[in-house]
Order: C-alpha cells, then sequence, then structure tokens
C-alpha cells in the first residue's frame, strides 16, 4: 500500500492508495474515528456500484453505518442539498462522536466534507474517493464547499479529513469522459510542478496506458498536492499555484450554467488559455501552450472554450484570487514551473 502523510499538526492524516482498498476501509478508519456511528455519504450512480461494499467493510469492522444518497451530478452541490444533508444528520440522532465518509467524486466529496465541518460545529470524516479527478485533487488539503448562483465553490471551509483512502480499481468503471475529466488535473501537476511528469503522460498517451500505472501516478500527484498543502493550508501563497487553469476555468463552466464543460474539461481549455496568455505577456516561453494542447487533446479534452467578457468579468471579479481590483493569476514560465502574478484585472481582461 502507498502511504502518504500530510503533516499538518493536530490536523494530519494519511492518504492510502491501493488497488482493492475499498475492501479494507473499515479497518483502516475505524482506529480514527472517536464513536462507532457514521453517515456514509454517496450519489445515485455510486451507490449502487459501491455503497454495499463500503456498508460491509464498515461493519465487519466494529462501526455502524447509515446510508444517504444524494443525486448525482454539480446540482447537488448546493446550499439547499446541504441544508437537506444537514436535517438528514440531524434526524439520523447525530452526536460529535460520529463521523461522516464521503464516497464518491468531487461533488460528494465537497458536499459531505462541509456537512461535516459545520455539523455540530465539526465532525470527523474520511475521503473516499471514486473519480480519478476527486483522487488526485479534491479528496487532499480540505478545501470543502457548495456552489452559489454567484459561482463555484464560494461557500466553504477549510476542513481535513481523517482520512484518504484510494482504490485504483473503482476507476475502471468511469465513463472514458469523467476519467478524462480527472485527466486534466493529472496533467495539470506535470505543468505547475514536475516536467517529468508531464512527458511521462505523453509518452503514456491513453487511458489503457495511464491504468497501467495509475497507483503510481495516482500516489506522485497527491504527494505534489501534500507538499503545497503543508507548506500554505490557507491557499495564501504556493497553494494557489493549483488554480492553474482554473480561473478561467470556473468562468467557461458558469458561462455554461455547469451543464455543457465539466469541472476538468474547463479547467483544460483555462491551461491552454492560461499558457497563451502568458506567452503573450512574457511570463511563458514559446511552445509551452503547444505541448499543452496537444497533451490535454490525447484526452479527448476541450482546447478551447468561447465565451464573451462580461462572462469574464462577472465570474472573475468574485474569484477568490481578485484582491483590491486586482486578480493574482497562474502563469508558467516553463512546464514544470509554475508562478502567482498580480495583475490589474482590467489588464488581464483587456488581454483575454
Amino acid at each position: 500500500m502507498e502511504t502518504l502523510h500530510v503533516h499538518l499538526g493536530a490536523r494530519s492524516y494519511d492518504i492510502c492508495n491501493e488497488p482493492g482498498l475499498l475492501d479494507r476501509c473499515g479497518a483502516l478508519a475505524a482506529p480514527l474515528l472517536r464513536g462507532k456511528r457514521c453517515f456514509v455519504v454517496t450519489d445515485s450512480n455510486v451507490a449502487p456500484l459501491y455503497g454495499q461494499r463500503v456498508l460491509d467493510s464498515l461493519r465487519d469492522a466494529g462501526l455502524e453505518p447509515r446510508l444517504l444518497t444524494v443525486p448525482a451530478g454539480e446540482a447537488s452541490k448546493s446550499p439547499a442539498m446541504l441544508a437537506e444533508l444537514w436535517e438528514q444528520l440531524a434526524a439520523g440522532g447525530v452526536t460529535r462522536a460520529d463521523s461522516i465518509v464521503a464516497l464518491g467524486g468531487g461533488v460528494v466529496g465537497d458536499l459531505a466534507g462541509f456537512a461535516a465541518a459545520t455539523m455540530l460545529r465539526g465532525i470527523d470524516y474520511v475521503q473516499v474517493p471514486t473519480t480519478l479527478l476527486a483522487q488526485v485533487d479534491s479528496s487532499v488539503g480540505g478545501k470543502v464547499a457548495v456552489d452559489l448562483e454567484a459561482g463555484k465553490n464560494l461557500a466553504g471551509a477549510f476542513y481535513q479529513p481523517r482520512l484518504v483512502l484510494m482504490d485504483a480499481e473503482v476507476l475502471n468503471t468511469l465513463p472514458d469522459r469523467v476519467f478524462s475529466d480527472g485527466m486534466a488535473e493529472v496533467i495539470k501537476y506535470g505543468c505547475i510542478q514536475n516536467a517529468d511528469l508531464f512527458a511521462r503522460l505523453e509518452r503514456l498517451g491513453s487511458r489503457a496506458a495511464v491504468m497501467a500505472e495509475i497507483t503510481d501516478i495516482t500516489t506522485a500527484c497527491c504527494d505534489l498536492k501534500r507538499q503545497l498543502v503543508e507548506q500554505d493550508e490557507r491557499d495564501t501563497g504556493l497553494r494557489m499555484l493549483l488554480n492553474f487553469g482554473h480561473t478561467l476555468g470556473h468562468v467557461y463552466e458558469k458561462a455554461y450554467h455547469y451543464e455543457r464543460y465539466t469541472h476538468g474539461e474547463a479547467v483544460a481549455a483555462g491551461m491552454v488559455a492560461a499558457a497563451r496568455l502568458g506567452c503573450r505577456l512574457g511570463y511563458t516561453e514559446d511552445g509551452v501552450e503547444a505541448r499543452i494542447a496537444a497533451l490535454l487533446a490525447a484526452f479527448g479534452l476541450p482546447t478551447e472554450i468561447s465565451v464573451t467578457r462580461a462572462d469574464c468579468e462577472a465570474t472573475m471579479r468574485l474569484d477568490k484570487k481578485a484582491l483590491d481590483g486586482d486578480i493574482r493569476f497562474i502563469f508558467l514560465r516553463q512546464l514544470g514551473c509554475a508562478e502567482a502574478v498580480r495583475l490589474p484585472l482590467d489588464t488581464l481582461l483587456a488581454q483575454l
């Protein structure tokens, strides 16, 4: 089993990664939880695939699990669904000794994590991510949130899990589009921190080839994120580099009402646009945009999404990296080397 330890003092935890780990989640989680009762939050796609296996594993470890299922899709990552989840937890008699197990992709992880952060002012939770995107990104680092009408992830908290459990075998049931969605975030790590990883992905070039090395690849991505989180848990400095492609990606998602493009697809196009913009402004070396676009296209990801300047301005003025009329935008100097640059937002908008 590959194990990474996230060093955050009293909020420290392990990321465990091994094929078949789903059947051991109870044995690994139980020693870390304060009480026996736990609420497994999942969605309508994941529940029939893996819900019973997780319930059985938790029961075998002496825990008392209860399954709570939300509709699959980004629409569930909302204040209304969060309130409904609070009510279900309250109706179930939740106490501060109880815990939540988030079984699903990024929507479930963010929603269940935010419920854990806020229910009774905080109860334990465990992340069991079942999509590639959740395994390499959203399950690690303690960012939990819901979307608002004004934009993505605008209401949330920093709240670290007690444990992250990743099983590569669950990725075999992902549709190609959902797998590629996660590959956008995998490619992002190569862009911002590890040129060797980027070159490795160029060499692999397909889902089948990546899956042959998947545990090593997902562990490598989590290790890169772990290092940034340990240095900047609250996202005020180095951790911002993880937002490469996301500033424009969030624009694309919102402009199409979170319906046409997945998060990874929007981030993919956002990374290409950021590389192009960086080259235009003199931050990014020539050739970077073309290599990013080619690798993304190999995994069926879009490299350009059309929006208006009004779309960009409306979303970017509410971006978490915006400050006093400026925005900290993530540029690449070269592949594997990213930098947050503070620019007047109007200057950036004029270049789009």
